[in-house]
């Protein structure tokens, strides 16, 4: 079953422990997670649903390719982890 990490980051705002979740894409895996936590969407997809800018999802070690659906293939093993890019100047 894959599992989702979260960065620490998001963790200062939302309660998000390691999620295991029944899915074959990243955004399968995620709804699992914003099942649990609803509010947590609103901190990854922006109001299109679209991975927000400073957000990157990793699956087992690659970037993911559609962040616009999230339908890259996850496997059963699969590790997820969805991070906030820091950027600034």
């Amino acid at each position: 079953m894959p599992v989702i990490r979260f960065t620490a980051n998001l963790m200062r705002h939302r309660p998000v422990p390691r999620v295991e979740a029944e899915a074959v894409s990243v955004r399968e895996a995620l709804e699992a997670a914003w099942a649990e936590d609803p509010l947590l969407r609103s901190y990854i997809l922006d109001e299109q649903g679209r991975l927000r800018r400073h957000v990157n999802i990793f699956v087992d070690g690659e970037m993911i390719a559609d962040r616009l659906r999230l339908s890259d293939p996850v496997g059963a093993r699969s590790e997820i982890y969805v991070l906030q890019a820091l950027s600034g100047g």
